[in-house]
């Protein structure tokens, strides 16, 4: 039973990494870099200091970020990258304290708590990794299985006294 268990942990944490990252990896690959100028010529509008250098930024965090959470590899520094994207991506844009047009305000209220609980995922990947099925698991899989192992017994030479 605990074999099975095992296997649908490793299921699940896999599909939430992979439903996770889609957003990051569609938005810099189907967005931010094909359209990079207007990209750079909106967050200007809004506000974003230095945006030309800032998007370069926000591209490598969502491409850096979104590849280690799918592999699994580092899992915890590319939710962290994720988290600093979201974090500003939400105060820069989706602002809906700064709308008066109900409409607007509405609209941004959900992104902004959209990207709450995409945090809050992110979150749980920091405090408890990227799970059996991920490269970080096999490594600690690898390193319990090496720390388990009985010590081989250390063969020294004899150095011939004379």
């Amino acid at each position: 039973m605990a074999q099975l268990a095992d296997i649908v942990q490793g299921f699940v944490s896999l599909l939430a990494r992979l439903m996770m990252a889609a957003i990051f990896l569609a938005s810099a690959i189907g967005n931010k870099i094909p359209q990079f100028a207007e990209t750079a010529a909106y967050m200007a509008s809004e506000g974003v200091p230095n945006p030309k250098f800032a998007l370069f930024g926000a591209i490598g965090l969502l491409l850096i970020g979104g590849v280690s959470v799918i592999l699994g590899a580092w899992t915890r520094f590319g939710a962290i990258f994720l988290l600093v994207f979201l974090a500003l991506a939400t105060f820069y844009f989706h602002d809906f304290w700064k709308f008066a047009d109900a409409g607007q305000r509405q609209l941004q209220t959900i992104q902004f708590m959209k990207n709450l609980a995409i945090g809050g995922g992110l979150l749980s990947l920091v405090a408890f990794g990227g799970g059996p099925w991920s490269v970080d698991g096999w490594i600690d899989s690898r390193r319990e299985e090496a720390e388990s192992a009985p010590a081989k017994p250390r063969v020294t030479a004899k150095v011939p006294q004379g």
